[in-house]
C-alpha cells in the first residue's frame, strides 16, 4: 500500500489498483458480457415497473 503524508500529520493510504487493459479498436466485447448488460437493464426496468405498480 502506498501511504501519504496529509497536513497535520495524518496518514492516508492507498490500495495497489490493478493494471488497466486497453481493448484495441475494432475488438468486440464478449457474448457473455453483452448478455450481462442486457438481463441487467431488463431486471432494472422490471424493479422500475415493480415500484412504480406498489404506488
Amino acid at each position: 500500500m502506498q501511504v501519504t503524508e496529509e497536513d497535520g500529520g495524518r496518514l492516508n493510504a492507498f490500495a495497489k489498483e490493478p493494471r488497466m487493459v486497453v481493448m484495441e479498436q475494432g475488438e468486440a466485447s464478449s457474448p457473455n458480457t453483452r448478455l450481462l448488460l442486457i438481463g441487467g437493464a431488463v431486471l432494472v426496468a422490471l424493479l422500475v415497473a415493480v415500484a412504480a405498480g406498489i404506488s
